[in-house]
């Protein structure tokens, strides 16, 4: 079969976007609610989201290895097959955020006290982030949902289950921090409503799809398996990220405020342009699993030059926006400044990063996941932490830690343009 189509990409792409951009646009509207109240409610969210967020975040192969499996399936004519693949994500879903809620629970102060600086900050971290927690359960599973439906190619049902529920949150919290007086434990209630609304909207379409909910101990393994080397890369993101917040946090309440600003848009922008991601995932898993590599690795290739078209975009708005876009989430005239020193380096990692998303989710998608776990540990332990030392030790300021972010995507660019290049990624067939 040929390559797909650009308006095939486009598809797929803008049927992911939304779904993709509904947290991270919900977690923006949070944060300018939140920086409102002042500098140690939100330093104190950035510690108890970046602890939730990263710890929800090791469960990603719920999402990413289920869309590259199911999307295998689907390519291979096994519709029923792929939906089954959800199932059994979705019950490790349910064990694994039963668990992830005590964790959560048992090293809220702990946690906090390590990453935090500031009492009044820590406080506020581990207040909200106790509550919080007990949305994880609800996490999970909408990610379960998400990697089976966009692995049979369903892009529209996400887009509706998680734009009204983070819709629904964006108008309550601020009406629970404010109007009622619950301040920053209002947000964690309202994202726990939210969460709660997904899984349920996810759970519900699972049961339409009438095929059971018989557990497969042997397929919920060999996810298993999978989420070992995601796990192992995954966690690699989040000991860097933690070591920038806990960095940033003994800069000073204001330097932490700034990082969260300038990481929450990161964010947004990466999970937009990993729309290119999911788009690549679905598509190359499908390829594969239909046994056409030519069509694989053609479909690769121009799935790269749009993510660094995109990131390109990004990166020309937000260097426009380098002086209102801060004010628009704090009116601290020091925060404000430090943003101000961290955004050329923001600026600076999102033309690769469209590139490196493009790739990722090529690879993730060909179930390629023991390298993009070798290529993420490099790049943190050689590239992102190091430079996360040197900026407490030099006391480098912001620029230090996100010069180390853009070392970061620099190396795992290097990596995953070679191993695409080389083609050892397109093996057909159910794997």
């Amino acid at each position: 079969m040929p390559r797909a189509s650009d308006r095939q990409i486009l598809a797929l792409s803008l049927g992911a976007l939304p779904a993709l951009a509904a947290e991270p646009l919900y977690v923006l509207v949070d944060t300018a609610v939140v920086g409102h109240l002042g500098a140690a409610e939100l330093g104190g969210l950035a510690i108890g989201a970046l602890l939730l967020t990263d710890t929800a975040w090791l469960c990603n192969f719920l999402i990413y290895g289920t869309t590259g499996s199911a999307a295998r399936l689907f390519g291979a004519g096994r519709r029923e097959d792929a939906v089954r693949f959800g199932v059994q994500a979705t019950w490790l879903a349910v064990g694994i955020g039963v668990v992830v809620v005590a964790v959560l629970q048992l090293i809220a102060q702990p946690a906090a006290d390590l990453i935090g600086h500031d009492p009044a900050q820590i406080d506020a971290a581990v207040s909200w982030l106790r509550i919080a927690s007990l949305g994880a359960p609800f996490i999970l599973i909408s990610f379960a949902g998400q990697g089976w439906m966009r692995g049979v190619q369903d892009m529209r049902r996400p887009i509706v289950f998680l734009l009204g529920a983070n819709g629904l949150s964006a108008v309550l919290c601020p009406l629970l921090v404010y109007p009622l007086g619950f301040g920053l434990e209002g947000s964690a209630i309202a994202n726990v409503c939210s969460q709660a609304i997904a899984a349920v909207l996810f759970v519900v379409a699972l049961q339409r799809e009438r095929v059971g909910w018989r557990r497969d101990w042997p397929a919920m393994r060999a996810q298993l398996g999978t989420a070992r080397d995601l796990g192992v890369r995954t966690f690699a993101f989040q000991v860097t990220y933690l070591a920038a917040a806990a960095v940033a946090s003994r800069m000073g309440t204001a330097h932490v405020a700034a990082h969260q600003i300038a990481l929450q848009l990161w964010t947004f922008l990466a999970l937009v342009m990993d729309s290119v991601a999911i788009a690549a995932q679905t598509l190359v898993g499908g390829y594969l699993g239909a046994g056409d590599r030519d069509g694989a690795r053609s479909t690769a290739r121009r799935l790269a030059e749009l993510g660094t078209v995109l990131g390109l975009v990004f990166a020309v708005l937000i260097a426009a926006g380098w002086n209102v876009i801060p004010e628009l989430f704090t009116d601290d005239q020091a925060v404000i400044d430090q943003a101000h020193v961290a955004w050329p380096w923001f600026v600076a990692t999102l033309p690769l990063s469209g590139l490196l998303f493009a790739l990722d989710g090529i690879l993730i998608g060909a179930g390629d996941v023991a390298f993009m776990r070798n290529v993420t540990l490099v790049g943190a332990l050689g590239g992102f932490l190091p430079m996360t030392i040197a900026a407490a030790v030099f006391d480098l300021g912001l620029a230090g830690i996100w010069a180390g972010l853009l070392l970061f995507i620099v190396i795992r660019t290097v990596g995953c343009v070679q191993r695409t290049a080389s083609g050892r990624w397109a093996v057909v067939g159910v794997l």
